[in-house]
């Protein structure tokens, strides 16, 4: 709330004080009274390119360009010692009305580029500053660069693969939380714990127009639904997970995670502290989006059924396979004739497991070694409490396992569900979390923003994502749904990409993937 209103308080400070600055520049005063005018002439009499006033008018851009000028203006006036600048950047408000109105300030005009009178440092760092934000803006509004950490979408996208994300795809989201340092997404460089934003000053989700939205076999980037909560040193695992296996108040009040190890004794290990992130800065996922809005998703042995028709997983997506082996199976062949990468194969005395395609699955299946084979499948009772509920909603009530889920209706925009105790676990953090509405079970009723209720109409359409290696993968089986407010972009181009295990670039390049299109 200070936040905004040191924004409007600035907003209307400029809009007073430009009229005077222009005077003061041999510019009719009246041109600062008109919206879009004033910011065309403020950026003529600065000395600035025309097309600056285009990332004048960015949200999100904006705010450092404003920034920019302020700081600027101030060296129109003779203003440009470091001190000077600061004390624009720190209060501007003050600073312009100051500039303004004080009779002892006279316009001077800008330091001409190429001047003697501007050194080497002020020119490089125009320079510098001015690439910075087109290539801020650009990455906010077209396309971002994104790497595939985990094996979760093998063989579709592979660990070491870099693509192209597009923004225009579903809309440039603008920025929620646009002081942050450049090209960071949530914590600085060099630092494991540090944010790299602020969220003293939030702006509201705002999406622009884009060329649609996600479809059924669309390769998703998004924010992560349940990494608005992170415990510091478990980063890659879910917080509310670690809640349920741990127990919160061990997560909230002590420094370590306490777990039992798998014979039965417990150890700790240091939290690092629990950090809190809003939605444009939780990690980032990739998945498959398999189930849009209004769908209803079920998984039967494996397959994906979307409103009641299978689903067949995409011929470069892996299932797991359980061997009964006589002799372990030789790596480097794996590696070099079927690209299985090495740490995928599991092995156990006289068993197996392996991440495969349906093709490797029937190549591998006529091994010498391998007495049988057999497809994952775990059955619906699979987990019980055991493992305090890893499977959406993590619910005693439910009792689905990864391979037979279901069905589940993924909310819609404007849909009306009917909610009883039953289907409450399913749609409750979508009602709240999600949507930002108050809800209490009391009374053998529902009550939502301290209102009675036995229905609710969604405000926004949710998605299902899974990731195409089905049994290497934390999807929304796990988590649940993905609000259209967390997608970012569709991955478009694999632009570079290098295999690890050969030693990444330059040896491992993996040429024939170079700039092919995700699908």
């Amino acid at each position: 709330m200070i936040a905004w209103f040191l924004l409007a308080l600035y907003l209307v400070s400029l809009f007073i004080c430009l009229p005077k600055i222009f005077a003061k520049a041999g510019v009719p005063a009246w041109k600062g009274l008109v919206p879009f005018l004033n910011l065309w002439e403020w950026n003529r009499i600065l000395g600035k390119p025309w097309y600056w006033v285009i990332l004048l008018l960015a949200p999100g851009v904006n705010l450092l360009m404003l920034i920019i000028y302020n700081v600027n203006t101030s060296i129109a006036f003779g203003k440009r010692t470091l001190k000077d600048h600061l004390i624009m950047v720190l209060v501007p408000w003050v600073e312009l009305s100051n500039l303004a109105f004080n009779a002892k300030y006279k316009w001077v005009g800008p330091i001409p580029v190429g001047s003697h009178k501007r050194n080497m440092f002020g020119q490089w760092g125009d320079a510098i500053l001015f690439a910075v934000i087109v290539a801020t803006a650009f990455r906010t509004f077209t396309f971002e660069a994104f790497t595939i950490p985990t094996e979760s979408m093998e063989k579709s996208l592979l660990v070491g693969d870099y693509l192209f994300v597009s923004k225009l795809s579903y809309g440039p989201r603008l920025p929620m939380t646009p002081v942050t340092f450049p090209f960071t997404h949530h914590t600085l460089p060099m630092s494991q714990n540090t944010p790299s934003f602020t969220n003293w000053f939030e702006l509201p989700y705002m999406r622009l127009p884009g060329f649609g939205k996600p479809q059924r076999g669309d390769a998703v980037v998004f924010n992560f639904p349940e990494g608005d909560t992170v415990v510091a040193n478990y980063q890659n695992m879910s917080y509310y997970q670690l809640a349920r296996m741990c127990g919160r108040d061990n997560l909230l009040r002590r420094e370590r995670v306490v777990f039992t190890m798998a014979d039965g004794r417990q150890g700790s290990a240091p939290t690092g502290g629990i950090l809190i992130r809003p939605v444009d800065k939780q990690e980032n996922y990739i998945k498959r989006c398999v189930g849009v809005a209004g769908d209803t998703i079920q998984v039967i042995e494996g397959v994906v059924n979307i409103n009641g028709t299978p689903e067949p997983l995409v011929n470069t997506g892996q299932y797991q396979y359980n061997f009964q082996i006589k002799d372990s199976f030789n790596k480097k062949i794996l590696k070099d004739q079927y690209d299985i990468t090495t740490t995928d194969v599991v092995e156990e005395g006289a068993t197996a497991n392996i991440p495969l395609t349906v093709e490797n699955a029937e190549a591998l299946k006529k091994f010498g070694n391998v007495i049988s084979m057999e497809r994952e499948d775990k059955p619906k009772g699979y987990y019980g409490a055991k493992d305090n509920w890893p499977i959406f909603p993590n619910d005693p009530r439910f009792d689905w396992s990864e391979d037979n889920f279901g069905p589940l209706w993924v909310p819609k925009a404007g849909a009306t569900l009917k909610l009883t105790a039953e289907n409450l676990p399913l749609y409750r953090r979508a009602i709240t979390v999600y949507e930002g509405n108050q809800l209490e079970v009391k009374n053998g009723g529902i009550w939502i923003n301290g209102q009675q209720t036995d229905s609710y109409t969604f405000k926004q359409d949710y998605y299902w994502m899974m990731g195409d290696n089905r049994h290497r993968s934390q999807d929304a089986r796990f988590w649940g749904f993905v609000p259209f407010d967390h997608v970012v972009g569709k991955a478009v181009l694999v632009w570079l990409t290098a295999d690890p295990e050969k030693g990444g670039f330059p040896g491992g390049i993996r040429w024939k993937r170079l700039f092919s299109r995700v699908r």
